[in-house]
């Protein structure tokens, strides 16, 4: 590409590049609306192969409806407290590793049901683990160190 010598030139390479801009822009929201499709379709129970051709504003508005349909608690940050929205969200949490984790035989049936017991007593116990670190050790004093002149100290020079 050159540099443009004329004024003419120059608002010709605006134009292009605001045409490419444009374009690039076009297939971002459509890629968008493309994987927005593929998400909310599932959920919503539609036919993927009949609903390959919906228009841009038919996706956006079952979006909407979708996501209207979800119990507020789910995307509301008016909980009734940080600490409730955290249990909240690790018994999800848990509900879903229990599912999981004997499905997919990562662990030995044993550990993996000392594991969720550990896990569950968490929650018993009252709530997330404190948020800030243990405070560190202090730090063990170096030995003195003896003068060079110090009897009992062998050196081979």
């Amino acid at each position: 590409m050159r540099l443009p010598g004329r004024v003419g030139d120059a608002a010709e390479l605006r134009k292009s590049l605001k045409q490419l801009l444009e374009k690039r822009r076009r297939a971002r929201i459509n890629q968008s609306l493309s994987q927005l499709r593929g998400l909310v379709l599932p959920m919503l129970g539609a036919e993927t192969s009949r609903s390959s051709k919906l228009e841009k504003a038919d996706i956006l508005e079952m979006t909407v409806r979708f996501l209207q349909e979800q119990p507020a608690s789910l995307y509301s940050t008016t909980a009734s407290g940080p600490l409730d929205g955290y249990l909240e969200g690790y018994r999800a949490c848990l509900t879903r590793l229990a599912g999981l984790l004997p499905a997919c035989n990562v662990l030995e049936p044993a550990v993996s049901a000392r594991l969720l017991e550990h896990l569950r007593q968490r929650t018993v116990s009252g709530g997330p683990p404190s948020l800030t670190p243990p405070p560190a050790p202090a730090p063990a004093p170096f030995p003195p160190v003896p003068h060079p002149g110090t009897p009992g100290l062998w050196r081979p020079w």
